[in-house]
């Protein structure tokens, strides 16, 4: 399929060949018929795309705050290739469309093949001919409105959700500052409110649009005929409530909202413009700003967008879903008049052209639509998919393969680790051939196509799992779907590679174990890093064996999450140290030489600081303390081992120190740019297992008990008690 796509680095503009996605439960696949040009949000995000880096980063300061951080922890190369991955990657455009519904996900009963709805969101509405919408995010259209009408669904339901943060009543008086299409629709809004309006821009034609929408007078905001009309309107007072739908660096919005207002009236910010408020103002008349967030209630909820769990109507009166629903009830009873709105009714195959146009101001437009190829093309029939199983019998015919041949591998799933930490090591390795790339958004996999020169890229997972020619399959995705992957990978005898937590649960763990007794097939690694770290490799080396228990401590000061981090769904993903722990967990039993036989965990009162006590065979035992409240310019990890009168020291993979008995010290030190935790060893190893038939990097058995270790710290924090580890050798 095709879909509008820009590359943030570059600036680049493409009509852009991707996978089609796929119909997920919760949700439906929709056609689009037409979608709207948001010639306020878009062209800024094209705006920005077109700046140079200092640019972008003056554009940005929240950004480059982050990537400071960034740098601090994981070093200025796995940053940059972050960053840059980000940067030069394509990205959507679009939010607002109507379509019509092509396929019905399971759970879904309030829509059909055929019907006709609006949808929303910048990751479910793009300017695309397929897209996967969640329940939350769309709602059908009614009867007898035009799809080109209804495309304007999402903004409309912008336009409403301001409306209500300014709580108007019958009679008031409002002054809506900026008339492109958002303040449009609010003028007639509020006008349908029985709210007296005036509008203000610099533009006469959009005065002239406002004025004919519903709008009692508007003006340039330099001339005193905005003020007049004011004064008019209210009797001197100053209006009940303002909107700011305006953008731009002028500071000029927020002081006209001051002088116009009334005493302790209210001003809404629905707009991105600047907001440097004068005090003095603000504070005599008392003003009450306030912020309208997007759509409505539910807007960067995940429960709510993606897991589709609805607030009840008895507390959340206007949702998400139920603005859109109200906005497209009020254009199709002619409340609102979008059809002046629209300049513009350009083919989706131009799309390029027409945010060139809007973009060089050589298309004055409120509102652009693309208007999409009416027949639909036949869908190719794809062929059932058998998935093998591989018996015991058949690991050696399994593993017999040429070692000349080059070992092809695919990924399930593109996100940020994959593209940064992974395929960066393995795009560039001899004898590696990256076959074939499926996520579930269209556009992650064609980047990771262009990036890393994948042969294919696809949303259906059948596709690998059938295709006899991948050796190998990569499970890098969100931490819920790692133990489902895994099995159905195992199944279609594949050599597997999952990043950590190998599984969430005690039960999640046991199904994959019974899965490889089934199969047959044990060729498994997660992707526990540490322990291939040059630097430790090194220590633990100089280390040498042990004749006594040791005592180990592992500092790891991973600091807070970011607001909206998905490892915040501990719902649905998981605890956050059951998504990291395994690390050090695996590392600390590395380098003690066994697995755990017992964990004991004790956690702060007040967050989310944990100190975690492992018990091993012979005696030695290690304390994981994992503390977000650190600071975080102090390094991330750090470990000591005390054993047999030495002491081996890790500093968060910049430097590694051994102190023997007889006070000879051993140092190596890396510049923290350089620091490495092992991924591109730990991939040469596993490239090697692959082509070879060799021994897997880890031992299963190993992976096991460091995942039941993981698990078994919340086993041990609601019981107050140590756990044994069942699974211990």
């Amino acid at each position: 399929m095709k879909q509008v796509v820009q590359n943030y680095k570059s600036g680049e503009l493409a009509v852009l060949d991707v996978p089609a996605p796929g119909c997920k439960p919760g949700g439906v696949l929709v056609r689009t018929a037409y979608s709207l040009i948001s010639t306020g949000t878009e062209l800024m995000k094209v705006s920005e795309a077109g700046m140079s880096m200092l640019g972008k980063a003056r554009s940005r300061p929240d950004q480059v705050a982050k990537v400071m951080q960034s740098v601090a922890v994981n070093g200025v190369p796995a940053t940059y290739r972050k960053v840059m991955g980000k940067l030069d990657s394509y990205t959507p455009l679009g939010y607002s469309l109507c379509g019509v519904v092509e396929q019905v996900g399971a759970g879904i009963d309030d829509v059909k093949v055929g019907d006709l709805v609006a949808c929303a969101g910048n990751e479910h509405a793009l300017h695309a001919e397929l897209n996967w919408v969640p329940k939350n995010l769309y709602t059908p259209v009614p009867d007898g409105l035009a799809p080109r009408h209804a495309a304007f669904g999402t903004v409309g339901s912008i336009a409403l959700q301001g409306v209500r943060r300014g709580e108007p009543q019958l009679g008031e008086a409002a002054l809506v500052i900026g008339l492109g299409l958002i303040g449009q629709l609010v003028v007639q809004l509020l006008a349908a409110s029985g709210v007296r309006v005036v509008g203000v821009d610099p533009d006469p034609a959009r005065c002239e649009l406002a004025e004919s929408l519903g709008a009692v007078a508007c003006g340039d905001p330099a001339s005193a005929a905005v003020e007049n009309a004011v004064a008019e309107l209210t009797g001197g007072h100053g209006v009940d409530h303002v909107y700011l739908a305006a953008g731009g660096d002028s500071n000029q919005p927020v002081e006209l909202a001051a002088r116009l207002s009334r005493d302790r009236g209210r001003v809404v910010d629905i707009g991105k413009c600047r907001l440097d408020l004068p005090w003095n103002a603000y504070y005599e008349k008392e003003l009450d700003v306030r912020f309208s967030r997007s759509y409505g209630p539910g807007r960067y909820d995940p429960e709510y967008e993606l897991e589709g769990r609805d607030y009840p109507i008895g507390y959340v009166r206007w949702t998400e879903r139920r603005n859109l629903a109200c906005f497209l009830d009020l254009v199709a009873r002619g409340r609102v008049d979008v059809d002046p709105l629209v300049s513009r009714i350009a083919d989706f195959d131009d799309a390029v052209e027409t945010y060139q146009s809007l973009k060089d101001g050589e298309l004055k437009a409120v509102a652009v639509l693309f208007r999409y190829p009416e027949h639909k093309e036949e869908a190719a029939q794809a062929p059932a998919v058998t998935v093998p199983a591989v018996r015991r019998g058949d690991k050696a015919s399994a593993r017999a393969r040429s070692v000349h041949a080059p070992v092809r591998l695919a990924f399930v799933g593109a996100g940020n680790y994959a593209t940064s930490m992974l395929l960066p090591h393995l795009a560039q390795r001899d004898g590696v051939t990256l076959s074939t790339v499926v996520t579930t958004t269209a556009l992650s996999a064609a980047n990771a196509k262009r990036k890393f020169g994948f042969a294919e890229a696809t949303t259906d997972l059948d596709a690998v799992l059938g295709d006899p020619s991948i050796d190998a399959v990569f499970v890098v995705t969100r931490h819920s779907s790692h133990a489902d992957l895994t099995q159905k990978a195992l199944l279609a005898g594949k050599t597997v590679f999952v990043e950590k937590p190998l599984a969430l649960t005690e039960d999640e763990l046991a199904d994959v174990l019974a899965t490889v007794e089934k199969s047959g097939n044990d060729r498994l690694q997660v992707g526990f890093n540490r322990r291939f770290a040059p630097l430790l490799q090194e220590a633990r080396k100089r280390l040498g064996a042990r004749t006594g228990p040791a005592s180990l401590r592992y500092l790891v000061n991973a600091g807070r999450l970011q607001h909206g981090s998905w490892y915040l769904r501990q719902g649905v993903e998981g605890s956050r140290f059951a998504g990291e722990g395994g690390h050090f967990i695996d590392t600390a039993s590395w380098l003690l030489g066994a697995d755990p036989v017992s964990v004991y965990a004790v956690a702060a009162s007040d967050n989310e600081d944990l100190q975690i006590v492992l018990r091993y065979p012979d005696g030695s035992t290690a304390t994981v303390s994992y503390v977000t409240t650190g600071s975080p310019s102090f390094p991330k990890e750090t470990l000591d081992l005390v054993a047999d009168g030495k002491v081996l020291r890790l500093d968060d993979f910049v430097r590694a120190s051994v102190y023997d008995g007889r006070g000879k010290r051993w140092v190596s030190s890396r510049l923290p740019k350089a620091r490495d935790k092992g991924q591109s060893a730990e991939l040469a190893a596993f490239v090697k297992a692959v082509r070879t038939g060799g021994p897997m990097p880890v031992p299963l058995e190993s992976l096991a008990a460091t995942t039941a270790a993981t698990l078994a710290v919340q086993a041990s924090l609601a019981g107050g008690a140590p756990v044994t580890l069942a699974r211990a050798r």
